[in-house]
């Protein structure tokens, strides 16, 4: 899938003082990218969901070692801020197709595409590590988690901002549909000192029976009124 149709761009936006701080403290984190886990089952699980997620991405990026480094990657910075990692996939995908040097019409970079504001706003005001793998992840986990948090749980009002197109449904149903390719029933591993993973949003589960109030339903993102 091509980015093309889909790139936007993230609104610059007066942040308070208390949020300019949590996001700066987010992207500063400097704790490893390999996760801990709470029993050889659950790695015995990871490691078989990189395989398969190596596996997908194989026709995208030829080099193992380069897409199991952004896979892995991806798996943290996702679980680090609460999200999916099959989310993250699949707007790595929309925005970037994988390429990690992209830049849209409107100045976005890397692979899920951030605008250079933010390394002034909550950064040290360095662009140009927009293009270093970790840091435009973390820096894309963390906008879209601030995002969701704002929006109080809605992905669809969450992904509308993170594109710059928020109520309009293309772009967060282009996501939903990327978010499915990379979903892995496998995959359900928790890390260790992570009590949330599993659920999708922070600090709360989602009952399977209630999709309208789940902000990842499929429902609520092809039937966004």
């Amino acid at each position: 899938m091509s980015s093309a149709a889909y790139a936007g761009a993230q609104k610059e936006e007066d942040l308070a003082d208390s949020v300019r701080g949590a996001l700066a403290a987010a992207i500063a984190d400097s704790r490893p990218v390999r996760p801990v886990f709470a029993s050889t089952g659950d790695q015995l699980a990871y490691i078989k969901w990189l395989g398969e997620m190596s596996h997908r991405l194989a026709g995208r990026i030829p080099e193992p070692q380069v897409r199991i480094e952004l896979i892995e990657t991806a798996y943290y910075e996702a679980k680090r801020a609460g999200l999916e990692p099959a989310l993250v996939l699949g707007l790595v995908q929309v925005e970037s197709n994988f390429r990690k040097y992209a830049i849209s019409s409107a100045g976005a970079r890397g692979l899920m595409q951030v605008m250079p504001f933010w390394a002034r706003s909550i950064g040290d005001g360095d662009a140009r590590k927009l293009f270093h793998l970790q840091s435009n992840l973390r820096y894309g986990c963390t906008i879209l988690r601030h995002y969701l948090d704002r929006e109080q749980g809605d992905l669809f009002l969450a992904l509308g901002r993170y594109n710059g197109s928020r109520g309009r449904p293309d772009y967060p149903n282009a996501v939903l549909a990327a978010w499915k390719r990379w979903q892995f029933s496998e995959a359900a591993v928790t890390v260790a000192g992570d009590p949330e993973a599993g659920t999708t949003t922070r600090g709360r589960a989602l009952p399977p029976e209630a999709p309208e109030r789940n902000p990842f339903s499929p429902q609520r993102l092809a039937n966004p009124s």
